[in-house]
């Protein structure tokens, strides 16, 4: 990761309040995992919403980071399915959908070690600059 997103909220090492997430990259897919602590809660129990929307932006946006490119969200929309639990092992994984010039829309899932979807969402990710480098391209 650039030095410079290391203040991040999502994934930065550095700030010291953020998530800290990390990243697998797995096949078509990109995932990562969290447990939410009581300071990630809005009701007794139960994960607020804006930080699940905010994990579920970031992995599907970073994804395209992962592939080289400097991308922003230009549309995101959350799906709440379930009550998402406190102290539970998360598992949020995104994919790429399609793609339309330099529009990409990924979709991704919040799900619990049971299987059970808890969020899902959709977002069109914007890619403001490829810094992607083909090793043949001189």
């Amino acid at each position: 990761m650039d030095e410079s997103n290391q203040w991040c909220f999502a994934c930065g090492k550095d700030n010291p309040i953020g998530l800290k997430l990390e990243f697998i990259e797995d096949e078509d897919s990109y995932s990562t995992t969290f447990i939410a602590g009581p300071e990630h809660q809005s009701y007794d129990g139960i994960m607020h919403g804006g930080l699940i929307s905010t994990i579920l932006d970031e992995v599907m946006v970073r994804y395209l980071y992962a592939k080289g490119f400097t991308a922003v969200t230009a549309r995101l929309e959350v799906r709440f399915r379930e009550p998402t639990p406190i102290g539970e092992k998360l598992t949020i994984r995104a994919a790429i959908q399609s793609q339309r010039g330099k529009l990409y829309e990924v979709r991704g899932k919040m799900t619990l070690p049971d299987g059970t979807v808890t969020a899902e969402g959709k977002a069109t990710v914007a890619v403001v600059e490829d810094t992607h480098h083909d090793d043949t391209e001189k």
